[in-house]
């Protein structure tokens, strides 16, 4: 594969389907990424999210905080930018570089145990990581806590526009020309929209769930993957040999929304919750003294 010049590059990265996201540097873009362009993906979702200067928005899985200061600057909204991976002192300075600093919060914190309070926010949205602990089928109720009733759920994640049987097909499971292969066993998080729809619709703590495609996303993935190619950012070697020869017919991009009901229930992941629910206590008569 020819490497793209650096007009190229431009064009590559110049998307009319995301007008949001043109005004953003293409370096910053490609320095902070971590996997398919999160600035693009924010912009898709918040299409159909009816965010508003103030709401407090919980972005769960944030990476190096671009979709937090994306969500901060375009929508005034107060954002929590939550990771595991990522430090928060790291993205605390990219937050102040990018005049930000009043509206965004930067937290470590691990997806199962989040250190937030029951109702606080008015939307929880996830970009790009939430294939990787959502696919649980508590995790929803779990997550919808923290989402006042009547709030916003939003997620991103690469899918698959249809099943992958016992076979992974070839172009996915062979050597790209630079070496890398595509599909590795950590791609099973990997669903298709019929199972997250199903998975959603099962959930009473959330109601209006939809489930979409991004039109020509496999597309979007490639030139991203080749602008980093091109211009040496690349985290990891490019998978765009492989998007291109997959063309959409099994790796793609879906969104899920909903809305937060009044449903309540118990946090199956609380370690207390066998004292909370009275079946955790010392046998009678064996209690320490006082």
């Amino acid at each position: 594969m020819n490497r793209p010049s650096t007009d190229e590059v431009r064009s590559l990265l110049k998307k009319d389907e995301f007008p949001r996201s043109a005004s953003y540097d293409q370096d910053w873009m490609l320095d902070n990424q971590m996997g398919p362009n999160a600035v693009w993906l924010a912009e898709w979702l918040c299409e159909v999210l009816p965010l508003k200067p103030g709401m407090r928005v919980l972005d769960l899985g944030c990476g190096k905080a671009m979709t937090s200061i994306f969500l901060a600057r375009e929508f005034g909204v107060r954002v929590w930018a939550a990771d595991l991976w990522m430090s928060p002192d790291h993205n605390w300075q990219r937050v102040v570089a990018s005049g930000m600093a009043d509206l965004v919060c930067p937290l470590k914190a691990e997806a199962h145990a989040l250190p937030l309070a029951q109702g606080f926010f008015d939307a929880a949205i996830s970009v790009d990581a939430y294939q990787y602990f959502g696919t649980d089928a508590l995790y929803l109720d779990y997550l919808s806590r923290f989402v006042r009733p009547g709030g916003l759920l939003g997620v991103v994640v690469p899918g698959l526009m249809q099943p992958i049987g016992s076979v992974v097909p070839p172009h996915l499971a062979q050597a790209q020309s630079n070496g890398k292969v595509f599909w590795d066993s950590d791609d099973r998080c990997f669903k298709t929209a019929e199972f997250w729809q199903d998975l959603w619709e099962g959930c009473p703590k959330v109601t209006r769930t939809a489930v979409e495609r991004l039109p020509d996303g496999w597309r979007h993935w490639r030139d991203f993957e080749r602008a980093l190619e091109a211009t040496g950012k690349s985290l990891f070697p490019s998978d765009a040999e492989a998007l291109e020869e997959d063309h959409g017919r099994f790796i793609g991009l879906l969104r899920l929304t909903a809305r937060r009901t009044e449903a309540t229930g118990y946090n199956l992941y609380d370690p207390g919750l066998g004292a909370l629910a009275g079946v955790d206590s010392p046998e009678p008569g064996t209690e320490p003294s006082p």
